[in-house]
């Protein structure tokens, strides 16, 4: 008997995240759109290998599984990474908001409108990982583009010194919150950090990379729950000095006012009204001047203890920097590198009988 040995082709990094999406298109028993389907592809063959392992025992798609598999296939398309350890269905629900965090406008699913709610990754120069997604409309996500911090910083210099009307569709005040909202996982000194308005309240699961803005929207969420005034007086006994916790009670007295003279009505207006208010250049002067009291290593500290103790509403969880860029592919600018994931052993063909 003789036997013939031959060496299968080797596969890509994409190649492989197109057959496994397939796969799982498979195993919840649905099907890409047209044409991604039909055409030859590692897709489709991932598809055809699922459709025969699994056959009817497929699981139940629901909202964010459909959300889930769309945002890969778009991911795969672009050549865009996507770390599947934490991005999962579950994670993506947890990012899920009533309205745009950029034009305020209440969100839509699937109308093919520029409210429709997307996935966008903040930091354009990251792949689609746990840390760097945030829900934002349809219009807001393709003003935005592949724009970050100081893009968004000239466009409304730009709108304020020509008197335009927008750039993109955004006016002024909405270029102000995507640059607010790239500032937050751009890392950058704590001084230029403590000079920045918290125009945009942290999205959920979004990773704060300048501990002066975690400590800011630390504070800022206080107001967005009763009881407020008696863990603000707890925060203020764990302050550095007499001289910062002046500093802070000034500048909380120029923000409070602002927010309660606001209107109420619910938690969502609650959180534009703590938005604007730090729109008022006493309130961002006296903040600076609280800031530039502490350093880096204080902010964290600050806003561990403050956890700890239990006086914010949120959990807030600390990371290394290697732990909070895990599975951006920042080395890659947030594409699927170009390499050879593996390469199969040669395996045996049909044996051969002599004649």
């Amino acid at each position: 008997m003789t036997t013939e040995l031959f060496t299968a082709p080797t596969l890509t990094a994409h190649e492989h995240i197109g057959f496994e999406l397939g796969w799982d298109y498979a195993h919840y028993r649905l099907v890409p759109p047209a044409p991604y389907a039909q055409e030859p592809s590692p897709l489709r063959n991932g598809l055809l290998a699922g459709q025969a392992a699994f056959g009817a025992r497929t699981l139940q798609p629901t909202r964010s599984v459909r959300k889930w598999l769309q945002l890969r296939l778009h991911a795969w398309l672009r050549g865009r990474s996507v770390e599947l350890v934490q991005v999962t269905p579950r994670y993506l629900e947890q990012l899920e908001v009533s309205h745009c965090p950029i034009t305020r406008v209440a969100l839509s699913t699937a109308t093919l409108d520029s409210t429709d709610a997307s996935i966008d990754r903040v930091r354009n120069d990251a792949g689609y990982a746990a840390g760097n997604l945030a829900v934002i409309s349809t219009k807001a996500n393709h003003a935005k583009a592949g724009h970050g911090f100081r893009d968004a910083l000239q466009f409304v210099r730009q709108i304020d010194t020509g008197r335009l009307g927008g750039i993109d569709g955004l006016n002024a005040a909405q270029w102000s919150r995507v640059a607010v909202l790239c500032s937050l996982v751009e890392p950058m000194s704590h001084a230029i950090a403590s000079t920045l308005p918290l125009l945009v309240m942290p999205p959920n699961r979004l990773r704060l990379f300048n501990p002066v803005q975690a400590l800011q929207a630390f504070v800022s969420q206080q107001l967005m729950a009763p009881g407020w005034s008696h863990r603000v007086s707890r925060f203020e006994d764990l302050l550095p000095g007499k001289p910062a916790r002046r500093a802070f009670q000034t500048f909380f007295h120029a923000l409070l006012p602002r927010v309660l003279e606001a209107a109420r009505r619910d938690e969502l207006h609650t959180r534009w009204a703590i938005e604007d208010a730090w729109r008022n250049p006493l309130v961002l002067r006296r903040w600076t001047a609280f800031a530039s009291l502490l350093t880096p290593q204080q902010c964290e500290a600050l806003v561990a203890k403050a956890t700890a103790r239990k006086l914010g509403a949120l959990r807030v969880q600390q990371l290394d920097d290697e732990q909070a860029t895990e599975g951006w592919n920042l080395e890659s600018r947030g594409y699927v590198p170009h390499a050879v994931l593996m390469k199969r052993s040669p395996v045996p063909a049909q044996a051969a009988l002599p004649l």
